[in-house]
């Protein structure tokens, strides 16, 4: 092999590199097993919160057809017009299993009525029913879309860690074990010739004696 100099001083060390790389190798595996299980919960928690997203969803979008028609889309939309408000988030980091991953923190949506910014004389119960339930929508998209950024931030960290240990596992140990077998193969070589050298020797000596 090129570039390997086939020493016991050689040997030595591409036994400690094999080591090493063996250490490391199983040291990721954990983590990307640990990543495993971090992931499958938020996954679950995901899945928890899409199915109630979309039921709450579909209860907004019956408090809303309802409200337009009994009370008419024009007070409807009146009302929706004067509710209107921002949304404050912050986002802050925070680590899952080393894996940096955004935190969105938020007040939530949901207002008291009389906080919404429209008539309570010139509504009804219906508009405030589909204000809760829109907001109650929003409240859920907010904690649904932090939770599958989380996703994906732990998703590409489990596909870079499981890149690493396939190279170390396909590429870098299976080459330094190569290594290793190249030099014992030329050291037992030269133990064999100089082992037959003494016997030479010995015998030439063992001759002019007698």
């Amino acid at each position: 092999m090129e570039n390997v100099s086939p020493t016991r001083m050689e040997l030595l060390a591409v036994k400690g590199q094999i080591g090493l790389a063996e250490q490391g190798r199983d040291l990721l595996k954990e983590k990307r097993n640990a990543l495993m299980k971090e992931f499958m919960k938020i996954a679950d928690a995901v899945m928890r919160d899409s199915d109630e997203l979309e039921q709450v969803a579909m209860d907004a979008q019956r408090s809303l057809a309802r409200a337009e028609a009994l009370d008419g889309p024009e007070v409807v939309q009146s009302a929706a017009f004067a509710s209107q408000g921002e949304l404050s988030l912050s986002v802050e980091g925070a680590f899952v299993m080393g894996v940096p991953v955004p935190i969105i923190e938020k007040a939530s949506v949901s207002r008291a009525v009389i906080d919404r910014g429209y008539s309570l004389s010139g509504t009804s119960a219906r508009i405030d029913e589909t204000a809760e339930r829109f907001e109650e929508e929003v409240d859920l998209l907010i904690e649904l879309a932090a939770s599958e950024l989380r996703l994906r931030r732990l998703a590409e960290e489990i596909r870079k860690t499981s890149r690493r240990v396939n190279a170390l596992d396909n590429i870098m140990i299976p080459l330094l074990h190569q290594r290793k077998g190249y030099i014992e193969m030329v050291l037992e070589e030269r133990a064999r010739e100089d082992l037959f050298r003494l016997k030479t020797v010995k015998r030439a000596i063992l001759r002019k004696r007698k």
